[in-house]
């Protein structure tokens, strides 16, 4: 099966993820999509980050109902922080009948120069770009033949948004799957 994996912090997963997401195993050759919830992004602040468990079962809340996209904890049980290149390589071994397709965004597509072992992701695993406002996709010629942009949907919504809306106190449910803005209410999530 060929199965594309979302990596992230998903915190709190939302919309966006979910149209991407079923964007791809509707409209492209993946068959599945697993997010994969990070423990934790070397690349990004703990600061405000849920507990690994709690996104994980948002995470789970909000996909569902949908047969084609799956929640993993498959990287809580790696060694820390969890490098993509790691991740690969260990569900490669995992799930040898499998072929995975690393789905990034346009703006890590920029910054993928910075992460471990890059040159290696590439030689094991295809890549599959989406499109972000104000981030321009730009494929080496060399690279085509494992890297390719998607003409998904931009959606413009991000988690740092949602986050810092409900520590306002704003109403964001349209943001997110209904059974996900009820989970966070009622444990009182992100709300200073």
């Amino acid at each position: 099966m060929n199965i594309g994996i979302f990596s992230g912090s998903f915190n709190p997963i939302h919309v966006g993820h979910l149209i991407l997401a079923n964007y791809i195993v509707e409209f492209t050759e993946i068959e599945e999509v697993w997010f994969l919830v990070s423990p934790r992004n070397p690349l990004k602040s703990e600061k405000e980050l849920l507990d690994e468990d709690i996104r994980f079962e948002m995470a789970e809340i909000a996909l569902e109902k949908y047969s084609k996209l799956k929640a993993s904890n498959f990287e809580f049980s790696l060694t820390r922080p969890s490098y993509t290149i790691n991740t690969l390589n260990t569900l490669q071994k995992t799930y040898p009948e499998h072929q995975f397709t690393l789905i990034i965004g346009a703006d890590n597509w920029n910054l993928f120069g910075n992460w471990k072992d890059n040159d290696k992701i590439l030689e094991n695993c295809k890549l599959k770009i989406y499109p972000r406002l104000g981030s321009h996709i730009m494929i080496p010629d060399k690279l085509k033949h494992c890297v390719e942009a998607l003409d998904s949907p931009i959606i413009d919504v991000s988690s740092t948004f949602i986050r810092e809306s409900l520590a306002k106190g704003k109403d964001v449910r349209a943001f997110l799957q209904d059974d996900v803005y009820d989970y966070i209410l009622e444990n009182k999530l992100y709300i200073l």
